[in-house]
């Protein structure tokens, strides 16, 4: 068995325009001081990370690199959903979309598309230049707006629509297997990527794509009323990242599952900080030990209620907690004795 790394924390949702937030040594020493171990970097964003500089550079990426260890920590994996997002999007969205693209590419559906292709590639050599083996991103969405079969979709447009998104990414999976680096989809309602079923039709279309692979959220399987612990049964080969994320699910007499359009903080499935939800994270910390998932444990907070900085501090000792040191012998080993050939021999009768 192998012992999950962490604590780390996903830098998204805390990079901001003031201090300590608005640059990567002050992100690093505030998370650092916390008893974090770890930063997983978003593509998305140059305060952190120039992806483009850092897919040019092996120097840039030892900057980088000298940045965070100087902290005493370690870049877990990059992360690029914005741009993985836009590999993918349905004319309905277009314009909601828009604004993960450069100004120069909106408006302009192809162009944004190739972009976002180019950004993925970029971030498969940038790990590479990193050291790095994993990468994390979201798939886009083709057919998220016939996720309800109301009306029926038509016979063969889930294999055309798998197929066309199989086609667009294989490209970009060739790019990370050049380098060395596995792309895990964050299976993540929206996403055409959102459940077992999903992800194992995309494995198929892909031609069994070795680089394919899963960043394990359990929050939103619980929106998704989903088993996320058997989940790891079925899966855990394929789960090369892990985010430590809680949430919760409270169905009322008014609202369930599609949370009836409301704000977070109304609706009945929520993300929140980590020990406020439903998730039972020991559970999930054994089954990954278990299972040998090599993984780093990535704390990403999205929280409707408790504010950011209180998130963070409590979740590096949460998942400190979780984390398994992995014994060495069998409880049951006082009791045995060497190993006597003649003595199985009789046991067995033989």
């Amino acid at each position: 068995m192998k012992k999950i790394k962490g604590p780390a924390v996903f830098l998204a949702q805390f990079a901001g325009d003031e201090a300590p937030f608005n640059t990567l040594d002050a992100l690093c020493k505030w998370f650092a001081d916390l008893g974090y171990k770890g930063v997983q970097l978003p593509a998305w964003d140059k305060r952190v990370i120039d992806i483009d500089k850092a897919a040019e550079s092996k120097t840039y990426c030892d900057e980088i690199t000298g940045i965070v260890n100087a902290h005493g920590l370690e870049i877990t994996e990059i992360a690029s959903h914005l741009q993985g997002q836009l590999v993918a999007v349905n004319p309905a969205y277009n314009s909601m979309f828009d604004g993960f693209a450069p100004e120069e590419c909106r408006n302009n559906p192809k162009k944004r598309t190739e972009w976002a292709v180019q950004q993925l590639k970029n971030c498969a050599i940038a790990s590479k230049n990193f050291g790095l083996n994993a990468h994390g991103t979201f798939s886009g969405s083709l057919m998220w707006h016939t996720m309800y079969p109301w009306p029926q979709a038509p016979a063969g447009l889930v294999d055309m629509g798998f197929k066309e998104l199989a086609k667009r990414w294989e490209p970009i999976l060739n790019t990370f297997d050049e380098n060395g680096v596995d792309v895990c989809y964050e299976i993540h309602p929206g996403e055409d990527l959102h459940d077992g079923v999903t992800f194992e039709r995309f494995l198929e279309a892909t031609g069994n794509h070795k680089r394919v692979n899963i960043l394990y959220d359990p929050s939103h399987f619980v929106l998704q009323q989903l088993d996320y612990l058997k989940y790891i049964d079925y899966y855990h080969e394929h789960i090369k990242m892990f985010h430590v994320k809680d949430a919760e699910f409270n169905p009322s007499g008014k609202s369930g599952v599609y949370g009836g359009y409301q704000d977070w903080q109304d609706r009945p499935g929520r993300f929140r900080s980590l020990g406020d939800g439903q998730v039972d994270f020991k559970s999930i910390f054994s089954k990954l030990t278990k299972y040998n998932c090599d993984v780093w444990a990535v704390m990403e907070w999205e929280c409707c209620i408790k504010s950011p900085e209180q998130g963070a501090k409590e979740g590096a000792s949460f998942i400190k907690k979780n984390i398994i040191d992995i014994t060495e012998k069998s409880f049951d080993d006082f009791a045995g004795g060497a190993i006597d050939e003649q003595q199985l021999k009789n046991i067995l009768g033989i």
